[in-house]
């Protein structure tokens, strides 16, 4: 399989932990709870097939990039958080670099 396509869900599970985490109110409800364990192994398990095919840097970048900007903009859509300009800018600027890494770098595997 695609090891993109991996780390595609890797991001995915992270974000359903993370946003499980938001709504666990400090691990005092279970279901969230149960959703943060539940994302964030499910998260590390996708990476670490990911880290079979590509180089760390590129996968650890990438994730954490798209991690950020999910996770922000689950924030914004439900939990009614706000960015401001500098937030959106600091933003664009990590999706540019995460493009030099996996498209313009020679270490990404393209």
């Amino acid at each position: 399989m695609n090891p993109y396509v991996i780390l595609s869900g890797a991001i995915l599970s992270e974000l359903f932990g993370t946003t499980a985490l938001k709504l666990s109110d400090g691990f005092s409800r279970l279901l969230p709870s149960l959703g943060v364990i539940g994302g964030y192994g499910l998260a590390f398990y996708l990476l670490s097939l990911t880290l079979e095919e590509l180089p760390v840097g590129i996968v650890y970048a990438t994730w954490a990039a798209l991690g950020i900007i999910g996770v922000a903009a689950i924030g914004v859509l439900a939990f009614d958080e706000h960015l401001d300009g500098a937030a959106v800018a600091g933003m664009g600027l990590i999706l540019a670099g995460v493009y030099c890494l996996n498209i313009l770098s020679d270490v990404s595997a393209h």
